[in-house]
């Protein structure tokens, strides 16, 4: 006999210890591991983590077997494995009806049970009794199906369990926006059963899906029909949400050691190295001990002053477990694994020697891991006294199979029986090594023939779509029609994937379909859903946001492709033309960079052998599901007059169409539509139906006296002047505005029936004759507000021409016309909505952003705090813009455009935490107003007038302290232009568009983030600039820049110049607090100086008070809507908390106990803070009472224990404005200065700097020492 090797005799003894620790407690029939001897149910996570170290142990012997029973116990152990991965499945499989509603709603009630029985692999709990929705644990599950599978562990066996899996995928793409219980089933930490996202469930999902994608589930013996398909677009999400949050975990936990399996072993979900190390250290520093690691800040589970009679927490009782949570082994050896992988000898050998030492010695020997340690009932009080000095005890299950599982799993490794390689087969520890740069291949079609010829003549040479055959082209939109087929499984009764929008990563690759290769263009290009893709300067820079996008999130081999279409509406406004933004686009994609992504321009047959392919093949014919099985086919697509690339152009190739191609047609035409209006004339002297003296409104305001509607001014033709009253009801802009005399009933020249009714018949007689934009419009609406958008106006004869029909027609005119507000308001008619509103808001949301629609205070303003369907958001959206159909819209766009920097510039929104949409509109609209020195009507007409791209760009300035100026450079008739020269130089140029006869030309503009006053620039008679109808430039007109001043965050918040000038003026309160003479004495020895005089900005200019009017009340204006604070704003308000009982802010308290519940870094205590503020309607108002409590944080770095009572901090800025008052009455100022009328404060105080003799810093200051002479106790503390 040959003798066993010393490797052998090691293994021998690891596979001992895995039959007594772990195999022993696995269901012969089932597979399945119960918990212990006394818990019989079986865990998912657990189960999957117990069972690590078996699959380990088997392919360690293997690897080293020297004997044929070596072979066979390898052989056991797999199959130990496979047994338990089936006996999940099976548990999953019977809840197949939960996978399959759990896509379309996201429910907790409706999520795979966390647990089930280890006998029978049935529930053992119901729906509503668990924290069931846990997506890391059904992540963990695939993640390490695709492991095994890979490792050559055959798992799945036949085809419906591949569908199933399959579904599984889509269980868990939405990970990013899913709110669950985590890994510990608790949710928040007040375990009240209040689900979050969880950067633990996020991170695994990212893990999973980047895994199983394109992976064969049959192995070896597999085919394409075996193989399981991710969009990548949902793995970037989940990568992009993760990165936002590490190294928090959630909204209530600041950090947590589960984050360990996200950062390293088994997901290895973190490409940054940098941000797993700032999360691996920020674990370390807060919640390791000498036993282990706590889960988590204030984890109660199993303490001594945890009650367990009862399963939720009080609020305040958190602060109880505080340094004595309790401490668990696993996570140590999550570290060795971490050490091994990283080849980090060091901290393997460190925290295998500590685990030895804390480990239990069971029956013969062996090494056990307990659950936790905790400390004695006995010693709590003095741990509390001495962290760390106690000695615990362990406590819970023993031996805790996770981590003996690991434990194990962690020995073989570091003991060399396991190559890193060999647990990892699919290479996921190589995430964090640095990618090659990634060239993105931009092909450039031309629609028809007449598009390329005009090309050609500026030198581009390009191929139509029909030149490419037999590469098939088409929509992004269809690519998502084809996804909703994958997956569907009539045994299971499976849908398949829900029809959603598929981003630029699943679009810039290539797919063989039935043998046939089609591309598919981007959804920014697609004009079929919403009005963004009718602005080609919007479309240009959705493209440079995108090739951006796409250098940077491109992890699949091969080169991304992305194929941009030219289409008409790209053509000038005669079509001879192609436009100039599109064209230079053209020209810079030449030269190899495009908004710093590196491009590759090129035919479509150049790119074929270096672009990426995915296989549909659950297209192919002899699948069983075919493409015509469901009678709905199509109906998803919302209706649109805009179609896309029909087959026609492929009719020449082929006589008969298969079915793909009829299936394709379906679609496209399913979202076409015919023309049935009369062609717009092009003279501007077109007579119009109704007489020219009476505007829309009038006409509105009758047709409602008519139908005895209760309804709002709604007009139709925005870009005239009476068109804002509806938006009036927002109060856009501050100052009241008169309303204009309605003309009487009698003037108007309605067609009337024999019963003096409005005769909408003969209305749509007059429609077929109207040739001009703006009443079309207008007829239109009167019969949508009379009869409805389904009354059949059988025009011309045709039946089923409805209004809705028209108005669709008219919303396509009126985007080859640029008609921007108009097009926003029929939008708003056909309740039209961004195909992709639902993920923008649900990205902002992920990077721990809350959403506000409307116009404060509650119950206007609503607030969007946790990811919604697309129906539920778009319902509450138009519900709180108060049913003004373009507020809704423009909330829509505006939510947008935050989602496309929140991902392209997260640096702009760091110091926001709840974004208000409805203020942000208001400043919007109130900047307009001020800088062009016009109307609330014209400027909020102005504001929906503009463009996209224009809207974009007005947002980004506001977000980012930009300061810029306009010019008006001249106009050309129809068309006119004027440019917005920014503080670096560079200038953006816009083009004006007529708006009808009867309407009144308005500027496109961009507005000024620091305003000018009215003295300085006369743009007009009426401060509207106006367009002159002639070949001549007009006067150049231009609004130049106002210095520099406090441009940057730090220098607008005014906080760190000012720091030591506060700590010398709180030096001085200390004479303040011995006596109230001394201090009327220090406040009116304050230096002064003349109103007039000028002072120093930080950059050394002088700049008088004439030029510096209004800036810091713009600011405050700006910062206030958009809801930003000064970095470490939050952690300075719970410090502050725990020295005074709380904080008043404008009748509402914030209270000390709150610390109790919170930790200063979670995102919940940020949240809390925010919902107080937001109380507060006046932005201008509500910064100012931050820049109070920034003042009254600064206690927080003093040896003060207590300041005693509440702080009112609305007092303390009513004190400050009367100091401020009173200076200046002393140095000759009236008493009748301009005050708020709302809160009481002076203009010229909201106007004021924070820093100099007379900045709002000083008298706040001085306000809060007088403030708090008052709390402090009689024998006055001294504040250091």
């Amino acid at each position: 006999m040959r003798s066993r090797s010393n490797s052998g005799v090691r293994l021998d003894g690891y596979a001992r210890l895995v039959q007594q620790t772990i195999l022993c407690y696995q269901n012969p029939v089932t597979g399945l591991l119960s918990a212990s001897h006394e818990q019989k149910d079986a865990w998912v996570r657990d189960n999957i983590y117990s069972i690590l170290a078996v699959w380990g142990l088997g392919m360690a012997y293997r690897k080293n077997a020297d004997r044929d029973e070596d072979k066979a116990k390898a052989y056991e152990l797999e199959q130990n494995v496979v047994k338990l991965m089936r006996g999940l499945l099976q548990c999953m499989m019977r809840q197949v009806h939960k996978v399959e509603k759990f896509k379309h709603t996201q429910s907790t009630k409706d999520s795979l049970h966390a647990k089930y029985n280890t006998a029978t692999c049935s529930t053992v709990v119901g729906d509503d009794q668990w924290g069931h929705l846990q997506v890391d644990a059904t992540s963990l599950f695939l993640l390490f199906l695709a492991q095994m599978t890979a490792s050559g562990l055959r798992i799945i066996f036949t085809l419906d369990e591949v569908a199933f899996v399959q579904n599984l995928v889509f269980y868990i793409e939405a990970a990013y926006k899913v709110a669950d219980y985590g890994m510990w089933e608790r949710g928040d930490k007040t375990n009240q059963g209040i689900p979050e996202l969880n950067a633990s469930s996020v991170g695994m999902a990212k893990a999973a899906l980047e895994a199983i994608d394109e992976l064969d589930l049959f192995g070896a013996h597999g085919g394409r029909k075996s193989v399981i398909h991710v969009l990548p677009d949902d793995v970037e999400h989940c990568q992009s949400i993760l990165f936002s949050m590490l190294p928090r975990a959630s909204t209530s936990k600041e950090i947590d050691a589960g984050l360990l399996s996200i950062i390293s072993f088994p997901a290895f979900a973190v490409e940054d190295m940098n941000l797993v190390n700032v999360t691996k250290n920020e674990i370390i520093s807060k919640l390791q001990g000498r036993y282990g690691c706590c889960r988590f800040l204030r984890d109660g589970y199993k303490t001594p002053r945890e009650d367990p009679n009862r399963l939720h927490y009080d609020p305040a009782e958190l602060k109880l477990f505080e340094n004595i949570e309790c401490e668990w082994p696993v996570f140590w050896t999550y570290f060795i694994i971490d050490g091994v992988f990283n080849g980090d000898a060091v901290q393997v050998q460190e925290y295998r020697e500590a685990l030895e030492g804390i480990l239990i010695r069971g029956k013969n020997g062996i090494h056990l891991v307990p659950e936790l340690y905790a400390i004695p009932p006995n010693k709590v009080d003095e741990e509390y006294k001495n962290p760390h000095t106690v000695d615990r005890v362990p406590l819970g299950k023993l031996p805790h199979l996770w981590g003996q599982s690991l434990y194990i799993l962690s020995s073989l490794l570091a003991e060399g029986f396991l190559a890193t390689g060999e647990i990892d087969p699919l290479n996921r520890r190589f995430s964090t090594s640095v990618k090659p740069d990634v060239v993105v291949q931009v092909t450039v079609l031309a629609e028809n023939n007449l598009i390329k010829d005009l090309l050609r003549k500026h030198g581009v040479n390009v191929q139509s779509i029909a030149d490419i055959h037999p590469i098939r082209v088409q929509p992004g939109r269809i690519l998502s029609h084809i996804y909703a087929k994958l997956g569907r499984n009539k045994n299971m009764k499976l849908s398949g994937r829900p029809y959603r929008h598929i981003g630029v990563l699943g679009t810039s690759k290539l797919y063989v379909i039935r043998n046939q290769i089609f591309t598919f263009t981007p959804q920014f290009t697609d004009q079929h859903h919403f009005y963004l893709a009718l602005d080609n300067e919007m479309i240009v820079e959705m493209l440079r946001i995108e090739l951006a996008y796409l250098c940077t999130c491109w992890r699949m081999t091969g080169r991304p492709t992305l194929t941009f279409p030219i289409t008409h509406t790209m053509l000038t406004n005669d079509g001879s033309d192609i436009h100039s933004a599109v064209l230079s686009t053209i020209r810079k994609l030449e030269d190899g960079y495009f908004g710093g992504a590196r491009v590759k321009l090129g035919s479509l047959s150049e790119f074929l052998t270096t672009s990426f392919y995915t296989y549909l093949t659950f297209l192919d014919p002899d699948c069983d599901e075919k493409l015509f099985n469901d009678d709905s086919e199509g109906s998803f697509s919302p209706d649109s007059d805009l179609g896309g690339y029909l087959e026609d152009t492929y009719n020449q190739v082929t006589e008969s169409e298969d079915e793909l191609d009829q299936y394709i047609n379906h679609l496209l035409q399913s979202t076409s539509s015919k023309c049935y209006l009369p062609p717009l004339s092009k003279k501007t002297e077109d007579s119009h139906v109704f007489s020219a003296i009476h505007s829309t409104r009038d006409i509105l305001s009758v047709m409602a006296k008519a139908k005895g509607l209760e309804i709002p001014f709604v007009p139709m033709t925005l870009p005239t002047k009476v068109l804002s009253t509806h938006r009036k009801s927002l109060n856009l802009v501050d100052s009241p505005q008169p309303l204009l005399n309605k003309a009487p009933e009698d003037d108007f020249q309605w067609p009337r029936d024999d019963h003096g009714d409005v005769d909408c018949d003969k209305l749509v007689e007059q429609l077929k004759d109207c040739s001009n934009l703006q009443d079309q419009a207008d007829i239109l609406y009167i019969l949508y507000v009379i009869k409805g958008p389904s009354w059949d106006t059988n025009l011309s004869g045709q039946h089923g021409v409805t209004v809705h029909n028209l108005l669709s027609e008219l919303y396509g005119k009126a985007g080859l016309n640029q008609e921007w507000g108009l097009i926003r308001y029929i939008s708003g008619l056909l309740r039209k909505k961004v195909e992709v509103l639902a993920e923008a808001c649900t990205d902002l949301l992920s990077h721990q952003k809350q959403l506000t629609v409307g116009l404060p205070p509650e119950p206007r303003e609503k607030t969007i705090s946790a990811p919604l369907p697309p129906e539920e958001l778009t319902k509450l959206i138009y519900e709180a813009s108060g049913q003004d159909i373009s507020i809704a819209v423009l909330t829509q766009e505006i939510v947008v455009y935050l989602a496309m920097y929140v991902r392209a510039q997260p640096s702009l929104f760091v110091e926001m935490l709840r974004l208000r949409i409805g203020l942000i509109i208001q400043v919007m609209a109130t900047e307009l107003a001020r800088s062009l020195n016009c109307s609330g009507e014209e400027a909020s007409e102005s504001l929906m007038n503009l463009s996209p791209f224009d809207m974009k760009n007005l947002l980004h300035h506001i977000l980012s302290g930009k300061e810029f100026g306009v010019e008006r450079s001249g106009f050309d008739g129809r068309s006119g232009f004027f440019a917005c020269c920014s503080s670096d130089g560079h200038s953006l140029t816009h083009s004006l568009d007529a708006c009808g006869a009867r309407a009144v030309w308005q500027v496109l503009f961009q507005v000024l983030e620091t305003e000018h006053w009215s003295g300085q620039t006369r743009l007009s008679s009426n401060g509207v600039l106006r367009p002159i109808h002639s070949s001549t430039s007009s006067p150049a007109i231009s609004i130049h820049e106002v210095g520099h001043t406090g441009v940057t965050k730090t220098e607008r918040s005014g906080i760190n110049r000012l720091r030591s000038e506060m700590k010398q003026l709180f030096s001085v309160s200390q004479a303040v607090a011995s006596s109230a003479h001394s201090s009327k004495s220090a406040r009116s020895s304050t230096p002064s100086s003349p109103t007039g005089t000028s002072s120093s900005d930080s950059g050394g200019h002088h700049i008088g008070w004439g030029e510096r009017q209004g800036q810091w009340l713009r600011r405050r204006r700006l910062d206030g809507a958009i809801n930003r604070v000064p970095v470490g704003f939050y952690q300075k308000v719970w410090k502050i908390l725990q020295k005074c009982h709380g904080l008043s802010i404008d009748g509402y308290v914030l209270p000390s106990s709150t610390t109790r519940e919170m930790t200063p870094q979670e995102i919940k205590f940020a949240v809390h803070v925010e919902s107080v503020l937001n109380r507060v309607p006046q932005p201008e108002y509500r910064q100012l009472l931050v820049e109070a409590i920034m003042v009254l944080t600064l206690l927080s770095d003093t040896e003060m224990n207590s300041i005693g009572g509440i702080i009112h901090v609305d007092q303390i800025v009513q004190m400050a404005n009367q100091l401020f008052l009173q200076d200046q009455m002393s140095i000759g100022a009236t008493d009748t200065l301009e005050k708020d009328q709302v809160t009481g404060i002076c203009h010229f105080f909201y106007d004021s700097a924070p820093s100099g003799a007379y900045g709002t810093m000083t008298y706040l200051t001085k306000a809060v020492a007088s403030h708090l002479q008052e709390l402090l106790p009689n024998s006055g503390c001294q504040m250091q």
